[in-house]
């Protein structure tokens, strides 16, 4: 299977360069992006054919552009927070700690089953993919991915009515 891989890579890589880069605005990340297209398919245990290759690769590229824009949206937005924010309140209560915000975040977990909680909390604090958390648990990957969706949208419900 990496045959076919390292050979479409060779083939198109400068093809996906441009596109990714096109998206982009000719950033410097557009390089790194390309790699980790690559690294993603070498690494996936799925089943990929010389068919499925190209319309994966793109599929695989656009999603992680839309990751980049939302990092470097979250970033600027929390980098304008910091700027408007006023240095000289440093007190101890307008600082929250980890134990607070973890806090929070089991109040906003407490409102869904059980086990999508589960499935969050493997997520976010063991880091696992939901294809891994699927494999531990011995269940199907689009059940474990509806339940961290549902989970997700509990969290961000909690977040915004917080910050709202």
């Amino acid at each position: 299977m990496s045959d076919f891989i390292a050979s479409y890579y060779t083939s198109h890589r400068d093809e996906l360069l441009a596109f990714v880069s096109s998206r982009l605005g000719g950033s410097s990340e557009a390089e790194d992006l390309v790699q980790n297209v690559f690294l993603r398919l070498l690494t996936s245990d799925k089943m990929i054919t010389e068919v499925t290759l190209p319309a994966l690769v793109y599929t695989i590229a656009q999603r992680m552009i839309i990751d980049y824009y939302r990092r470097r949206t979250t970033f600027e937005q929390y980098e304008h927070y910091l700027k408007n924010t006023d240095e000289t309140d440093d007190s101890v209560e307008s600082i929250l700690s980890i134990r607070e915000i973890t806090e929070q975040l089991e109040r906003g977990l407490a409102r869904v089953p059980e086990n999508c909680r589960e499935v969050y909390r493997l997520h976010i604090y063991d880091g696992m993919k939901v294809a891994e958390i699927s494999k531990s648990l011995g269940e199907d990957y689009k059940s474990v991915e509806y339940r961290l969706g549902t989970a997700r949208k509990a969290v961000r419900q909690m977040i915004t009515a917080l910050v709202g």
